[in-house]
């Protein structure tokens, strides 16, 4: 039997983040620019959570907010699922699976080095498929 790869093969590499100071607005434009739906949030260099599109136009969606002066550290999530570039492909995609976690940051050394997003979960599936039931 072949062994289980490990996340570090499929997670996009030095993925693009912003800082907690920074504007929803910002983060919003970012994300679109780079078609992505979630951007790790850092606070002096330091890994402190992760913002999604989703709770950007959460927070957008109530009243009096202007995303214009509405700064990412009042709408990121915070305690992000973390895992090791080590961690095998099936425990993560089982735990984001069982939690419906929509990416896992990547951290080596206390430093984010990517990101495994469920787009990278199926480019997995599509590569072990092609390859592992020929």
């Amino acid at each position: 039997m072949k062994a289980t790869p490990t996340i570090q093969k499929y997670m996009t590499t030095s993925p693009e983040t912003i800082g907690a100071d920074q504007t929803l607005a910002k983060a919003e434009k970012t994300m679109l620019a780079l078609k992505i739906r979630h951007l790790p949030v850092l606070d002096g260099g330091r890994l402190v959570g992760i913002l999604s599109d989703r709770d950007i136009k959460l927070v957008a969606s109530f009243k009096d907010v202007d995303p214009e002066k509405v700064q990412v550290s009042e709408a990121f999530s915070e305690d992000p699922y973390t895992v090791s570039p080590n961690a095998t492909l099936s425990e993560v995609c089982a735990e984001m699976a069982s939690k419906k976690f929509g990416s896992a940051l990547v951290v080596d050394n206390g430093k984010l080095v990517g990101i495994f997003t469920w787009v990278d979960a199926l480019t997995a599936l599509t590569q072990l498929l092609d390859t592992r039931l020929k």
